[in-house]
């Protein structure tokens, strides 16, 4: 699956949405705060991954175990049976939940665990996807950012 996606807070994000629903009544610019951020990605809530600057960037998803030369490697879970793909402003918060269009998009996947590989290269970000039976936990220390 490929589609083209702008972003004005250089800012891509890969989640379920039933699983950032707690988030449903939290400011627009919950997200922005970078506690908040790390706090969804090490529950397994949220992908952020936080690219070279504002923009349009090319993403392609793959449902592959390996991608060479990944930037940043984490475990997601997957409730609904559906992900969301998109800007990082769509994120649920505000009373709104996201929505396709502007490039953004929703995909069906099996609910449970998945291993997420992403890569920047330029103005594409591909990112794979492979079930795991890995928990949906991170530790990661920092903030998810993609190489150029």
């Amino acid at each position: 699956m490929r589609t083209i996606v702008t972003t004005g807070t250089a800012t891509l994000v890969l989640f379920d949405p039933a699983c950032m629903r707690h988030r449903l009544d939290d400011d627009a610019d919950w997200w922005s705060l970078p506690q908040e951020e790390l706090l969804e990605v090490n529950r397994g809530n949220a992908a952020f991954m936080n690219v070279g600057g504002d923009g349009r960037y090319e993403l392609e998803v793959v449902a592959e175990a390996g991608l060479p030369d990944a930037d940043v490697e984490l475990v997601l879970r997957n409730t609904s049976g559906r992900f969301f793909l998109g800007a990082g402003e769509f994120m649920t918060s505000d009373g709104l939940e996201p929505e396709a269009g502007y490039g953004n998009v929703f995909f069906d996947a099996e609910p449970g665990s998945y291993l997420v590989r992403a890569r920047q290269r330029g103005s594409t970000v591909v990112i794979s996807l492979a079930a795991t039976d890995l928990p949906a936990s991170n530790a990661l220390g920092g903030l998810v950012r993609l190489g150029t």
